[in-house]
């Protein structure tokens, strides 16, 4: 049907790579373990909501172009390099809260804004979209009657695999927090930490290439 072929090894495939630890994976723990499993479920949602707008792009043939055009890639990876940069600053600049009972030493956002943060440090990763035109067309055949339609389907498909999973890392993180109730001075060091690992990826994601 649509031309879609080895379903079943498609969901293997997304599952396994939707777990492989990246910038998504390090958002989403941070807020959950700082502000609790509602802000890294609106996180999740806001990089739901960007793998739609790259899905719906590799579609269409927008996709191509940062495939294809050295500039529009170079483009877009130093804009999404420079807000991981952006937020990375804004955990390395955290401080520890006074007094002995002050659970957290990052700033409580609202969710709107944690929505923002997941949608922008998703869609602005070409490494993304390029992923989508290498990996989904490899499961639809060459006489599909609308390999657009069947790229989407495919594409919404590893999205709601890709939430679920965003959703249990969000769940199981704010969980363990809360029974291990990290000290100030711990969750300060575990900030400056993730603040690190935005750097390394940001850095990372400025330095690499389409192909």
């Amino acid at each position: 049907m649509l031309g879609i072929h080895d379903l079943p090894l498609f969901i293997i495939s997304g599952l396994l790579l939707n777990i492989m630890p990246g910038p998504d994976s390090l958002l989403i723990m941070t807020r959950s373990a700082t502000q609790g499993w509602r802000a890294g479920c609106a996180a999740a949602l806001g990089i739901g909501t960007g793998t739609l707008v790259h899905i719906f792009a590799a579609a269409l043939g927008l996709s191509a172009v940062l495939a294809t055009s050295a500039t529009a890639f170079t483009v877009v990876k130093l804009v999404g390099a420079a807000y991981v940069l952006y937020m990375a600053v804004g955990l390395l600049r955290s401080r520890k809260q006074e007094g002995a009972a002050a659970p957290l030493a990052l700033p409580a956002l609202p969710y709107r804004k944690i929505f923002a943060q997941g949608f922008l440090t998703n869609v602005l990763n070409p490494k993304v979209a390029i992923f989508f035109l290498a990996f989904v067309p490899q499961f639809i055949t060459a006489d599909a009657p609308n390999k657009a339609l069947a790229f989407i389907v495919l594409g919404c498909i590893f999205n709601f695999n890709g939430m679920l999973w965003c959703g249990a890392l969000a769940l199981t993180t704010a969980k363990a927090s809360a029974r291990i109730k990290l000290s100030p001075a711990v969750s300060l060091w575990l900030n400056r930490v993730t603040g690190g690992l935005f750097v390394w990826l940001g850095v990372k994601l400025a330095l690499s290439k389409s192909h």
